[in-house]
């Protein structure tokens, strides 16, 4: 889903930079995947960002800042002006990516996407065989086509991440599947922790529970040192306060230099330095927290960005509620905030999946 490099200056600093906005760019999918946060199906939807409309969100986008965009769906390859567009985006300074399922990059599209200024792509990979890939995307040959998609990027010279998502159905999987990432030459291995919502909701049960969590954030820490690329969690916030715990054991100082790009960031981004654009223009902290902040058909991205209340609010972490207030993490971890909204109805309550108790929380 997202194609990026670590948004920088999105940790206890500035808490409005904008520096990553994921476009949904048409809702239709050639494929029908048991996780999709949008239940995507290969149907025309109604109500999308025609071409014009699109340039005047990529404008005042660009308002903002060089920042990185991501054309998302659906499936992006399905829109019918996806490069017209892109080209677009690149010639005002935008960082275009995308995220097609791969099964659609051919030679030809990744030429052109090339030619349009795409600097990366992401695929998914949610198994290192057919039979685990193939079931999680509900396609036969998926996994095939995503492999077929990456061959046919590198040809192309496109840089591409690998983006997994994590359930129960493929937990074990995920050592090979970094490994496969490795093997393929990829620029990035992003996991993704299920928020259940969309189909999400319908294999809620294959959801890891808060400990599997744990172990498998601290497995990826691990990691850090062992492979060639850039690891990140997306939707998994106590990464960040996971890291810290860690090195301050090991007896490192977050930096830069010791850490990269993770030593800037911090878990959850949703309306701090991220957001996500509906296929109809709805603005939401992301994709998978569904609170109107305001539709781009009817007011400027940037009035929209600057002065939503919900992004307003989620910029004060003295608002958290739960054990995510007096948390002292809560700064570079900040909980899932669409974990929070599916289980409660609040996006700033504690996050549901968090065994972490903050210390000046804990009972005497």
């Amino acid at each position: 889903m997202h194609p990026t490099k670590m948004p920088h200056g999105t940790g206890a600093g500035r808490r409005d930079t904008l520096r990553l906005v994921a476009w949904e760019t048409t809702r239709t999918c050639n494929l029908n995947c048991i996780h999709c946060r949008a239940a995507a199906r290969n149907v025309p939807y109604p109500g999308e960002l025609n071409t014009e409309e699109a340039f005047r969100l990529l404008r005042e986008i660009r308002e903002l800042g060089e920042v990185i965009v991501i054309l998302t769906g659906g499936e992006p390859l399905m829109r019918k002006d996806i490069f017209e567009v892109a080209q677009y985006g690149t010639n005002l300074g935008l960082r275009m990516t995308m995220a097609p399922n791969g099964t659609l990059v051919t030679p030809e599209t990744a030429k052109r996407m090339a030619e349009v200024g795409i600097r990366r792509i992401s695929i998914s990979l949610d198994g290192a065989t057919p039979a685990v890939h193939d079931a999680f995307r509900a396609m036969p040959g998926a996994f095939e086509g995503s492999m077929q998609g990456i061959r046919n990027a590198q040809a192309a010279g496109i840089e591409f991440q690998i983006n997994t998502t994590i359930t129960k159905k493929n937990i074990e999987e995920i050592p090979k599947i970094l490994d496969l990432a490795v093997s393929l030459g990829a620029a990035a291995h992003h996991i993704f922790l299920l928020v259940p919502m969309g189909r999400g909701k319908e294999i809620e049960e294959a959801a890891i529970d808060a400990a599997q969590y744990e172990e498998t954030l601290n497995w990826f820490y691990d990691q850090r040192d062992k492979v060639p690329l850039q690891l990140k969690a997306t939707c998994a916030p106590h990464y960040y306060r996971i890291l810290r715990q860690r090195a301050k054991a090991e007896g490192k100082t977050i930096s830069p230099a010791t850490h990269g790009l993770d030593a800037m960031t911090r878990g959850c981004l949703g309306g701090i330095g991220f957001c996500f654009v509906s296929h109809v223009g709805e603005v939401q902290p992301c994709g998978f927290l569904e609170t109107l902040c305001g539709n781009v058909k009817e007011q400027s991205f940037t009035e929209i960005w600057k002065n939503s209340k919900t992004f307003l609010k989620l910029r004060d972490y003295d608002q958290l509620s739960g054990k995510c207030g007096p948390c002292e993490y809560k700064t570079v971890c900040g909980g899932c905030r669409a974990r929070a909204y599916e289980a409660t109805g609040d996006f700033m309550t504690e996050e549901p999946l968090c065994l972490y108790q903050p210390s000046k929380g804990k009972k005497q």
